[in-house]
């Protein structure tokens, strides 16, 4: 029987992030939290930034004492934020060796209702505000210290996205631009992956009708969902040395529910 329990332990060696600063977009909560308390528990340190100062304080509040943390709000749809944001954070730090671009948004809606304005918006969120930041990153420290992971947060959009097509472009669009920049950073030792998650079990489930979700539990073939700290050690394994020849991958974290099953009912016209 699986052990969800022993899979929620970290199972990396003390200390494999030694000396390693790291960055994490949507720190305060869900994945980019429990990245951050293992980043933490491994020697890096972190610097976190959010849309909601509220909730970036209650995480730092609930770290003090594990490590060195730096909070601050960013919203990455904006560069000169994002440009004050990272210029503090090698300020503070001195250089920047990962990346973990995890802030993002988007709410369920078959296509023919979602606005422009709502589409726009979404993919403003999670595709220019991946770009914008990473390009600032590698510009402000990564490409001149020839080093760097960067790991990019999407989803499972291996058979598109029904049910929400606008985050499903915009999550399609940051894989490319994973692959992209893999290839055109290699030269710099700079990596750059990503993460695809099947469907999580954390705060931004709020949102979604609990139907649902009992329905994405069904169809995903391991019959559970995933839990954020799941999702974490995958982000970590791939900003870690033990990965330093895995570059521009899209390693899918889903149960198998990328291979298998729909996840969108198609009602007869």
């Amino acid at each position: 029987m699986l052990d969800i329990e022993s899979a929620q332990r970290n199972p990396f060696a003390p200390g494999l992030l030694d000396g390693k600063v790291a960055i994490v977009t949507g720190g305060g909560s869900g994945i980019g939290r429990a990245t951050v308390e293992e980043m933490l528990a491994l020697g890096a340190k972190v610097a976190i930034c959010g849309r909601k100062p509220e909730r970036l304080q209650e995480t730092a509040a609930a770290l003090k004492g594990r490590g060195d943390l730096y909070a601050a709000p960013c919203d990455i749809r904006e560069p000169a934020q994002i440009a004050e944001f990272v210029g503090r954070v090698v300020e503070r730090f001195s250089k920047i060796d990962i990346l973990v671009n995890n802030a993002g948004g988007q709410f369920p809606s078959p296509a023919a209702t979602i606005s422009p304005r709502g589409f726009e918006a979404v993919v403003r969120n999670n595709l220019n505000g991946t770009f914008y930041m990473t390009r600032e990153v590698a510009t402000r420290t990564m490409l001149e210290q020839r080093s760097g992971s960067i790991v990019n947060v999407i989803a499972n959009i291996a058979r598109g996205f029904p049910g929400m097509a606008h985050t499903g472009a915009a999550r399609a669009g940051v894989e490319n631009l994973t692959q992209s920049l893999a290839i055109e950073w290699a030269q710099f030792d700079i990596r750059v992956n990503a993460v695809a998650p099947g469907v999580v079990e954390s705060s931004g489930m709020a949102q979604y009708p609990p139907e649902l979700v009992a329905q994405s539990r069904r169809r995903t073939p391991q019959k559970r969902l995933c839990s954020v700290t799941e999702i974490a050690h995958s982000i970590i394994y791939l900003a870690s040395p033990a990965a330093l020849f895995v570059t521009g991958a899209t390693l899918r974290i889903d149960g198998g529910a990328s291979l298998w099953g729909d996840s969108w009912p198609i009602p007869d016209a």
